[in-house]
């Protein structure tokens, strides 16, 4: 996006983007960029919050009166009001006590009821990347972890390709049922619950460490996709 800005430049149109990865936008350097301090996939705010997503827009927009340099970052001020604990929030299931394919899947069984109320409650969902139930996304990821090298349980979508949509969705099911009931938990609260308190969290980072030691130029290409870059277990 950054030479893509640098490219309308040049042809006289004035641009502006939104960045959430401040190193990035640093290396790249946009002609003009505001930093956002929220999390990926949210670069105007949180969902449903039209009035904060509005200072956004506008905190970018003036950007494109300051004066012209050779590429200009300034930081939004405000975090996302979203990300606030909500002390009455309770995980639907109690912390791990083991890690493996079994106790995820066990774990999978047990958040199956707050998962099916919360698409109630909602009307939606965003598990389907795969077309199967959680269960059999559950069962794919278990039987790699085991080492028994599953052909696609998809049809016309590689191994990998699969593996890597089924924790997609074994993800996004997790996280919907964690606010069944209407609770409100902070992204941070939800993540901090799924990648350390679960088996599936335990599970999705040893399936990444895999792909990334024995699953090939595609396997690599895919891992980070298992376990956010700010999860990522550091030493």
């Amino acid at each position: 996006m950054s030479a893509l800005g640098h490219h309308l430049e040049e042809a006289g149109i004035a641009t502006v983007a939104i960045a959430l990865i401040r190193p990035q936008a640093e290396r790249t350097r946009p002609p003009r960029a505001l930093w956002v301090p929220f999390e990926l996939g949210r670069p105007i705010g949180p969902p449903s919050h039209p009035a904060f997503q509005r200072s956004v827009i506008l905190a970018a927009l003036r950007l494109l009166t300051a004066r012209k340099t050779t590429s200009l970052i300034a930081d939004f001020p405000e975090d996302d009001p979203r990300e606030q604990p909500d002390p009455d929030w309770r995980p639907p299931i109690r912390p791990a006590r083991s890690h493996g394919p079994d106790a995820m899947e066990a774990e999978l069984r047990a958040l199956a009821p707050a998962y099916a109320r919360s698409c109630t409650e909602r009307g939606r969902s965003t598990v389907g990347l795969t077309g199967l139930a959680p269960a059999q996304s559950g069962a794919y990821l278990g039987a790699c972890l085991r080492g028994e090298a599953p052909s696609s349980p998809v049809p016309g979508m590689s191994d990998v390709l699969a593996l890597r949509f089924a924790s997609d969705d074994l993800k996004a099911f997790a996280l919907e049922a964690a606010i069944a009931g209407g609770k409100k938990p902070s992204s941070r609260q939800l993540g901090d619950w799924l990648w350390n308190q679960t088996a599936l969290g335990a599970a999705l980072d040893e399936a990444r460490r895999w792909l990334m030691t024995h699953g090939g130029d595609r396997g690599k290409a895919v891992a980070p996709f298992f376990v956010p870059a700010l999860r990522m277990p550091t030493g």
